[in-house]
């Protein structure tokens, strides 16, 4: 007998006889991702014991972020931090955890490296907890129009998220006048806002319309996390290595 996708992806999680879970590929890729957020994490914190104090805040932050989200990834192996939502699909709530920690942080690492004031900083972070919080009820409600305005709003409160990272803390770096600084928050943020502009596509291909199935969602957020998170990381700590060495070294020349 024909199974109806529709019907399908209208039944109520209690109704539920199966669900769609999570396939072999997905598990492979959470744990590749686990592995490079674990590896990424012991680094940080590695060359955190021997830098100078104010790259060593960096540092922890970024070790801190890809702890946090190897927890995600371990609980999700063990097949732990998951619910069955609208459609009888597997849904892995975890992942909204791990994100309500470590992109507030995110946020807070552009801004120590833009020199931006501490108020408008935990402002923005605000906002990106309450996109969090949206992306969550969106996915776990059980009515589609109630879904869908969750969305929305989650759209609503990532504007001003999109704006101080590309207007505010720019501004305040360029007010600067410092290249080398200019340059390093172009890459960083510029990494940031495009790979964060993909959440909500997968969102809206996963959860949102059904298009993608847990596995090729949970590969697709893998992929983003690794990028976001680890791929930031090094970039961050590299040009500002390079930053100290220069200056260390203008610093010598100078001297004699």
């Amino acid at each position: 007998m024909a199974v109806d996708e529709g019907a399908v992806a209208r039944l109520l999680p209690a109704d539920c006889l199966s669900i769609e879970e999570i396939g072999a590929s997905g598990a492979v890729f959470d744990v590749l991702a686990w592995i490079a957020l674990i590896v990424t994490a012991l680094f940080m914190t590695f060359k955190a014991m021997n830098a100078d104090p104010e790259r060593r805040k960096f540092y922890y932050l970024n070790a801190f972020i890809c702890g946090v989200a190897s927890f995600s990834y371990f609980a999700m192996i063990a097949g732990m931090g998951w619910e069955t939502i609208m459609g009888c699909r597997q849904f892995f709530y975890v992942r909204y955890i791990d994100w309500a920690i470590t992109t507030p942080m995110m946020i807070l690492n552009l801004g120590l490296l833009a020199g931006e004031d501490p108020i408008l900083i935990l402002a923005i972070m605000g906002s990106d907890l309450a996109m969090i919080f949206a992306g969550y009820m969106g996915a776990v409600a059980l009515v589609p129009t109630v879904k869908w305005l969750w969305f929305i709003i989650g759209l609503a409160v990532f504007a001003p998220v999109v704006f101080a990272i590309v207007r505010l803390f720019r501004q305040t770096v360029v007010d600067k006048n410092d290249i080398h600084y200019i340059e390093l928050y172009g890459k960083v943020s510029l990494l940031t806002i495009v790979v964060w502009s993909l959440y909500p596509f997968v969102w809206l291909l996963g959860v949102g319309v059904g298009a993608f199935g847990v596995s090729a969602e949970s590969i697709s957020y893998a992929i983003l996390d690794v990028v976001a998170k680890c791929f930031f990381a090094f970039l961050l700590i590299q040009d500002r290595d390079g930053d100290y060495e220069d200056r260390a070294g203008a610093k010598d020349l100078a001297v004699v």
